[in-house]
């Protein structure tokens, strides 16, 4: 599984290092780091209009996205 790690990264910046990582690894989940919970909704909105899932856990303050 492929890891981004946007945490401290204000948008749009997470989403575009997310749609990179979708791009190059093709097929493959993709897990994304974030820290804030309006950058967890964007890179969210963005996986689902990709017509992939997003599963959002939330490490202490901080929240993983897993996208497949």
């Amino acid at each position: 599984m492929y890891e981004v790690d946007a945490r401290g990264l204000s948008c749009p910046e997470p989403v575009m290092l997310t749609a990179a990582a979708l791009k190059k690894h093709k097929g493959e989940p993709v897990k994304v780091l974030v820290s804030e919970p309006h950058t967890r909704i964007n890179v969210e909105k963005y996986a689902k209009s990709q017509g992939k899932t997003a599963t959002v856990t939330k490490k202490g303050s901080e929240f993983e996205i897993v996208i497949e």
